[in-house]
């Protein structure tokens, strides 16, 4: 199965992530694929709106960390740019706000106060601030007043750190993580508070429960993701014929 064709309240779960772009204004998108990489841009081929520019760039090492997925794109993209997940749901005021507020001469990370609203704290990716700059990232983090959401507006030198991070990893591995957390050691990263938007990310059955019972209380914030279309029914109906488990 692959993860982004998901069912999520009746359509694929990578569905809402475009939509969320396309209401956002953007018109371009790259998506770096790795495993069942040719299945996977041929599903998503046909969940793309009219207006969007989708270009599917390959990882060949994509067993290895997310910062190697994003290190992948590095040779395709024109800095300053918007990066996700593709695991991720959000609100479009979260990136709404985060284009609004980015300095592009840091990285800006939209970031969760709202600690009592994730759904698995234990799990989450931490942040520690200090006003609105990011001075510590990580899972284990013990001191902590933030939640990373995944949704970044990253300058062109991130990829820079990237590579340290990698070169650090014996050169052959790195997280965003640990990116970030190079970056942020030397006060190169900015928070950005979502306040009260919503976002939610996809890792186990009971997160895809939760997200389907929010999207249900939050139809007229996900209009366009809510309607459907032919192709995407199509896609998930394919992807429900392969495997009926999330």
């Amino acid at each position: 199965m692959l993860k982004p064709l998901i069912s999520v309240a009746r359509r694929p779960l990578i569905s809402y992530t475009i939509d969320a772009l396309a209401q956002a204004g953007i018109t371009k998108i790259n998506a770096v694929v790795g495993f069942e990489s040719e299945r996977l841009s041929a599903a998503v081929s046909r969940l793309i709106p009219a207006g969007i520019e989708m270009r599917f760039i390959p990882n060949a090492e994509w067993q290895k960390s997310n910062g190697i997925s994003v290190l992948a794109a590095k040779e395709h993209i024109t800095p300053p740019f918007l990066l996700t997940m593709s695991d991720h749901l959000f609100e479009v005021a979260i990136v709404d706000l985060l284009i609004k507020s980015a300095d592009v001469s840091f990285l800006n990370l939209a970031i969760d106060k709202k600690l009592r609203s994730i759904f698995d704290l234990a799990d989450a990716m931490k942040v520690q601030t200090r006003g609105d700059q990011v001075v510590g990232i990580g899972k284990n983090l013990e001191n902590y007043d933030a939640i990373d959401t995944g949704i970044f507006v990253c300058p062109g030198k991130f990829f820079d750190y990237l590579e340290k991070a990698k070169s650090r990893g014996r050169g052959s591995d790195c997280s965003l993580a640990d990116g970030v957390r190079l970056m942020a050691a030397e006060g190169g990263v900015r928070g950005i508070d979502i306040g009260e938007a919503w976002w939610q990310d996809v890792d186990t059955p009971e997160m895809l429960a939760d997200v389907e019972k929010q999207l249900r209380s939050r139809r007229d914030r996900f209009a366009i993701a809510s309607a459907g279309s032919k192709r995407g029914d199509s896609t998930e109906n394919q992807a429900n014929a392969r495997n009926r488990e999330p």
